[in-house]
């Protein structure tokens, strides 16, 4: 079983047979849009973005196997609030306000990339990028809205 491996990064949801995918997939004697439609079929959730994907190909059987890795933590939460980058000045330049409910949503794409033992944790690691994007939650410094969390406040958003 001869095996080849691709790592690349695609838009999501709007893979081409251009490149980077097609020259490279070319030579190995496979179905070229089979192959970009199931990879734009594992994306669609992150369209708008670029994700890493691997891809690993048997060139005889022709069967594939496609590994989608998800955006950085600071690309999805910059997509939930709407800008292009965060603040150059964090610190006293607030630029957008993320909501808890949104963090949680991130926190479970992300889910196996995030350390904590729980979705309460990992919304609490997402909620901490916040700080150095001058980014509140719910219209407070990110800091207060994960002792919120801890507090029980937003119970209800986990359950």
């Amino acid at each position: 079983m001869a095996t080849e491996t691709l790592e690349a990064l695609v838009d999501a949801g709007e893979a081409s047979a251009g490149p980077p995918l097609g020259p490279k997939l070319g030579p190995m004697g496979v179905d070229i849009m089979e192959i970009v439609n199931a990879i734009n079929e594992e994306t669609e959730k992150f369209k708008g973005m670029q994700v890493p994907i691997k891809l690993t190909v048997d060139t005889e059987s022709g069967d594939f196997d496609i590994e989608v890795g998800t955006p950085p933590t600071s690309g999805l939460i910059l997509e939930k609030v709407g800008i292009e980058k965060g603040s150059g000045e964090p610190n006293t330049n607030k630029v957008a306000d993320l909501k808890v409910e949104e963090a949680k949503e991130i926190a479970e794409m992300k889910d196996t990339d995030l350390l904590g033992k729980n979705l309460k944790q990992k919304t609490k690691e997402v909620i901490g990028s916040c700080v150095s994007m001058g980014i509140t939650v719910d219209d407070k410094e990110p800091r207060e809205a994960q002792k919120l969390i801890d507090e029980g406040e937003y119970d209800s958003v986990f359950e």
